[in-house]
């Protein structure tokens, strides 16, 4: 048996949940689990049709069901009596829910989870793609259920997604005057009272700067509809954060809402065994007094309420500082390596003394002071904050007395810097949405972050998920911040497979592996210099382990000089914002999402944006690498980003590269699944004239691609164990058509070794080589086949392949690969031997004219192959010794061993 059932308590979205999964699931029975809200069971009883067939909870015998689909819900202790057969082997759950996690979430082998406004968007959508019919009522029902979970579309969790979903139903036939009629009823005078109650008794507390509005009622009856009396409350009386409290018959009821990130109260909605969103949530409780609600409500916000940041949060660190006997010159190089336009200046004893900017240095320099020390022209009228000072004080140095910077200092040390452009930026989040849109809340501190612990889970192994745990817990044991960082994070959050784990510390990172490495007796390569290591598992399995560090290019196209740093820093240091994101592991914080950088907005976006206007001044390979991102997950580099690359290109930064790094980014492309896109840009950018002058993307060369791409799928499907380099082949084809000259100088500018550029080289020598001898193809034997393509690699092979244009050439390349190179002669040189031939040339000679006669069809069996060469190579048989053998043959018998070596045959 088959059971649909939602949360008990059900809202309209439950019901048009139920309602919606019973179209993916028609042999299955909807069952609410308990009560439902007062205007949903108004509606069930008025206007849903018998036809839906929706059982009591009564009728339904638990030991039956085979399979529960949950909709709306995944917490076990908001699905009534189902919860007993939650845990239970045999049944098979099925999850369809909007909800964030939550502790008592129930598991299920098909789980489809998504941060949309309502669960029967994900369900419409679902509908839509299977082209499954909806009857007008249905849809209406449907469209009632979005309509009420997103607030008519005004929620802060409503997603474009909500109104795709909306506007399908509306094709569909949903009658959106029943849905009028359902979501604007005027509040009835028994709710009218409710609600003046609730504003009598309302008190607002400030908890951690953050004003919350709680309001406690008691009544002996139950009133329907209390989530949208709060909702009318929290708009009449303009409240950011409300919580309200009712005590009807022996419950209490919990509704809040929540407009700012710092509180997220459907997190606090969980401790009193309910859920929502961080804008919406709710809880039923029992068997507690309003008073001890309200006692353990208070205890809850003191610890859940995020505070307001102060300078501690805000500052970066380490600082960058110099000595205040710096020459003004060396103090430019110190700014122009750390892309800083102030500098605090330090005494011998490391206390503060002052700050100077690179205009001042700029106008020392300009007027001859370039070895004078900073001493001499610093400011040294300047205003300090503790690490504890608030946004406030802040302020006040920063706008009011236009400081550059701001030192933070605790005792007599500098301990971090704050500028304008960290202050800005936080009042500028502080009051904007996620522009991620990947969890509908705003943000909250100047490190843009959520939690993505279910994601890790989700999207992660196990194995994986244990080991990124162990890997925070030695973090807190040695006082190391720990991060996964890079890739890894950026391609957990578009759900891309991706093992490759990146780490950093904040902190001695070789220290940090070693000891990872000794704990958990796996092995450790250590790189002193960069002060990195790799951490090498039994399986094979690889992480990196990195010092948090900054880097800095002594010239354009330069490597990078490392030095130690912060996270922040070693984030600011990477190609693009999309590759900025990290994700602490320190057990208390485990799977925060650490944004400095607008990352989640850029993957949102879809788009490659670099993190600063030099970036592919210090290293044009980025250029390479942000095509070749653009073309894997389907974004658009940025406007700016664009411009960017092609001044690169125009001013020949790419002309500076090395060889060797020049070719690694191109395998890299060549790697993709489908490189052509990436190539097509290249020739964009005018980036294959770097490799070749005469380099360009024609319409041949895309039709050369594109053969070259049903090749490639054909021999995967024929040969599901075979490989190919198929890069390489790629590669092969990228350069078609250039002369011997032309190759050579690809090779040189390439720095390809010996040994590859000889493979390179001769590859189209072979191929051309080949595709001239077998010429139109058409009746070739096949062991002229055989004799022209023995020579060629699987890969040259297949470029042959895509390149000819005769169909009976690739029909011979085709049987040569599947059988021609696969035929083997049954006689041996074991047998030459045995017959009295001495080993010599003779043997090769013999053997492959066999072999060629076998392929034509002249021989077939081992008998036929002794007749062949008895006449073809009569002096063979001629000797006393011989002459046996050759009777044999002639009169038919096989050469087998004399019947004595047999033993008995009686």
């Amino acid at each position: 048996m088959e059971v649909i059932t939602t949360h008990v308590h059900a809202d309209f979205d439950a019901m048009a949940s139920m309602i919606a999964a019973a179209k993916l699931y028609p042999n299955a029975t909807m069952v609410f689990p308990g009560s439902q809200e007062k205007l949903v069971r108004e509606f069930f009883n008025a206007r849903i049709s018998p036809s839906f067939n929706i059982k009591k909870m009564r009728d339904i015998d638990l030991d039956s069901v085979k399979r529960l689909i949950l909709v709306d819900t995944r917490q076990k202790s908001r699905i009534g009596r189902f919860a007993e057969i939650a845990d239970r082997g045999d049944v098979d759950i099925h999850i369809y829910d909007h909800h964030p996690d939550a502790e008592d979430d129930v598991t299920g082998s098909v789980s489809v989870i998504r941060r949309v406004g309502a669960t029967v968007t994900i369900l419409t959508e679902i509908i839509k793609e299977r082209n499954i019919p909806i009857t007008p009522e249905e849809a209406t029902i449907l469209m009632i259920g979005i309509f009420e979970d997103t607030g008519s579309f005004t929620f802060l969790s409503t997603t474009p997604d909500d109104f795709e979903a909306a506007s399908f139903l509306l094709k569909c036939g949903a009658d959106l005057n029943v849905v009028s009629d359902i979501v604007t009823k005027d509040l009835t005078a028994e709710q009218v009272a409710l609600l003046n109650d609730m504003i009598s008794s309302a008190r607002v507390y400030t908890i951690h700067g953050v004003d919350v509005c709680i309001s406690s009622i008691s009544i002996d009856r139950y009133v329907g509809d209390f989530a949208l009396i709060v909702h009318k409350f929290r708009d009449m009386e303009n409240l950011d954060v409300v919580f309200a409290l009712a005590r009807m018959e022996d419950r209490i009821y919990m509704v809040a809402r929540s407009r700012i990130p710092q509180v997220n109260v459907g997190e606090i909605a969980v401790y009193f065994g309910g859920g929502g969103h961080a804008t919406a949530a709710s809880a039923t409780i029992r068997n507690k007094t309003l008073i001890e609600v309200e006692d353990r409500l208070w205890e809850v916000l003191q610890s859940k309420i995020k505070p307001t940041p102060v300078a501690k949060d805000l500052m970066s660190q380490p600082p960058i500082c110099i000595d205040e006997t710096t020459p003004i010159r060396s103090a430019e190089e110190l700014m122009i390596r750390y892309n800083i336009n102030a500098v605090p200046v330090l005494d011998e004893n490391k206390s503060l003394v002052g700050t100077i900017s690179r205009q001042i240095i700029e106008k020392a320099i300009y007027h001859g002071f370039e070895l004078a020390p900073v001493q001499h022209y610093m400011n040294r009228d300047i205003k300090t904050v503790h690490p504890d000072a608030t946004i406030v004080e802040i302020q006040e140095p920063l706008v009011e007395h236009q400081q550059r910077i701001l030192p933070v200092v605790e005792g007599n040390r500098v301990v971090g810097v704050i500028t304008r452009r960290d202050l800005l930026k936080y009042l500028v989040e502080e009051r904007a949405t996620d522009p991620s849109g990947l969890n509908g809340q705003m943000l909250s501190q100047r490190r843009r972050q959520k939690n993505i612990s279910s994601l890790l889970r989700e999207q992660l192994p196990s194995y994986a998920v244990d080991l990124l745990r162990n890997l925070g817990k030695l973090g807190q044991k040695l006082g190391y911040g720990v991060y996964a960082v890079g890739g890894f994070v950026r391609d957990l959050l578009l759900r891309h497979p991706n093992l490759d784990i990146d780490i950093v510390i904040e902190g001695d990172g070789i220290r940090f592996a070693r000891t990872f490495a000794h704990e958990h007796n796996i092995r450790m390569r250590a790189h002193k210099k960069f002060n990195t290591a790799v951490l090498i598992f039994p399986d094979g399995m690889k992480i990196d382990v990195a010092t948090a560090r900054m880097e800095y290019y002594r010239y354009p196209a330069a490597l990078p000089i490392v030095e130690f740093g912060s996270l922040k820093m070693d984030l600011y240091r990477r190609d693009f914002t999309i590759n900025t994101l990290a994700v602490d592991l320190h057990p208390d914080r485990f799977g925060q999402l650490i944004d400095f950088f607008g990352g989640q907005r850029d993957i949102k976006e879809k788009v490659i944006r670099v993190l600063h206007s030099l970036s592919f001044v210090e290293d044009p390979t980025r250029i390479l690498r942000a095509i070749r991102f653009e073309q894997r997950f389907g974004f658009q580099i940025g406007k700016q980003t664009e411009k960017l690359m092609q001044n690169a290109v125009k001013i020949g930064l790419i002309d500076k590269l090395g060889g060797h790094r020049l070719f690694h980014e191109l395998q890299l492309i060549l790697m993709e699944t489908d490189p052509v896109p990436a190539l097509r840009r290249m020739d964009e950018f005018k980036l294959l004239k770097v490799l070749s002058p005469s380099l360009q993307w024609t319409a041949r060369k895309e039709r050369l691609f594109r053969d070259l791409k049903e090749v490639l799928a054909w021999y995967d499907l024929s040969f599901l164990e075979g490989s190919v380099e198929k890069w390489w082949i790629y590669f092969i084809a990228l350069f078609m058509g250039l002369s011997l000259k032309e190759l050579k100088a690809v090779c040189s500018r390439l720095d390809i070794p010996e040994g590859p550029r000889k493979r390179f080289l001769g590859a189209y020598k072979r191929i051309d080589d080949a595709l001239q001898k077998l010429g139109d193809g058409i009746d070739i034997p096949a062991s002229q086949v055989y004799r022209i393509l023995e020579s060629l690699s699987t890969e040259e092979l297949l470029v042959a392949m895509a390149r000819t244009e005769f169909p009976e050439v690739r029909r011979c390349i085709n049987l040569y690969l599947t059988r021609y190179r696969y035929e083997k002669t049954e006689l041996r040189g074991r047998d030459l031997k045995d017959f009295g031939v001495p080993p010599g040339p003779i043997y090769r000679k013999v053997l492959d004219e066999l072999l060629h006669a076998r392929l034509d069809g002249v021989v077939k069996t081992k008998q036929e192959e002794w007749n062949y060469l008895k006449r073809h190579y009569p002096e063979l048989f001629k000797g006393s010794q011989n002459d046996t053998k050759s009777s044999q043959v002639d009169s038919g018998r096989d050469l087998l061993p004399a019947p004595t070596d047999w033993g008995n045959t009686s």
